[in-house]
């Protein structure tokens, strides 16, 4: 090979090898800054919570809003006022969960992620098309957005849809499945888990164990739920976290559990309670 040729492919080579180790360390310092972002809970009353990610995107789970008596006013007023929402989650299909999921869904052209068994009653009743449907079960992992891992597991509860059919004008109640928590882990691998409506069960030790979250949201109202005993009883015996979000309460008054009680009774715990109000924003 002439030696101005020899030259001329080292000097391609090592511009090329410049470029990839360019584009190496540009991709490493994006990550990073994902990493290093902040989650940032905003509280829509009852269970429901907007998470913005480390990475931007707006997680929506449990929405009761336009019937919710807590939900902020802003967002009663119009939904498309919680922002583009890239994933939705429900827990269960009762009315204070299920909520303006369905319509929040087709709004935002956003799937929704949930129990099986109420994903396709909500489609085959024609409440969400096909297309915005996904169906997972306890103890299944999905990841629908970069970065961002779901798992369903247990919570002691039930599950139903009250429909209204539009050929009749009356109420209908149909099955839909068990409830579920989740454990959602984000970008830069903090970890949340939704406990949903649940009881106490032995298994939260083992959810706590297996998955480790940074941030329980956990429900204290009673009646439908834990009260505030029960669930200082599995922070104090089960769960191992840094730091807990009481909910489901103040919302219904069948629900009587308070965030003071819930305090008293979480004398000596280990877990650091952090109380909001209905539209408060707080970051992790």
């Amino acid at each position: 090979m002439p030696s101005s040729l020899l030259i001329k492919t080292i000097l391609a080579m090592s511009m090329a090898a410049l470029s990839l180790t360019v584009s190496s360390v540009q991709a490493q310092t994006e990550k990073a800054a994902v990493v290093s972002g902040k989650t940032e809970l905003l509280w829509l009353g009852q269970a429901g919570f907007r998470i913005t990610t480390p990475g931007g995107k707006i997680i929506v789970i449990d929405p009761w809003i336009t019937g919710g008596p807590k939900a902020p006013p802003a967002f009663k007023a119009d939904l498309a006022a919680l922002g583009k929402i890239d994933l939705l989650l429900v827990t269960h299909a009762h009315v204070d969960h299920l909520g303006d999921a369905p319509a929040l869904a087709k709004l935002n052209n956003t799937v929704l992620y949930g129990p099986a068994d109420m994903i396709t009653p909500l489609q085959t009743l024609g409440m969400l098309p096909a297309n915005l449907g996904h169906r997972f079960n306890k103890t299944g992992s999905v990841q629908p957005l970069p970065g961002i891992k779901v798992t369903a597991v247990q919570a002691e509860h039930s599950s139903l849809i009250v429909f209204n059919n539009p050929a009749t004008g009356k109420n209908e109640s149909h099955p839909a499945g068990e409830a579920m928590g989740y454990i959602i882990q984000l970008e830069n691998g903090f970890k949340i888990w939704h406990m949903g409506d649940t009881g106490l069960f032995g298994d939260m030790q083992f959810i706590s164990d297996r998955y480790k979250p940074d941030l329980v949201l956990i429900p204290i109202g009673g009646n439908f739920t834990m009260d505030p005993d029960d669930a200082a009883y599995a922070m104090k015996t089960w769960i191992k976290t840094k730091a807990v979000i009481p909910m489901h309460y103040n919302s219904n008054p069948l629900t009587k559990g308070t965030l003071a009680q819930f305090q008293a009774a979480m004398q000596g715990a280990a877990a650091k309670i952090v109380p909001m109000t209905e539209g408060q924003t707080l970051e992790f």
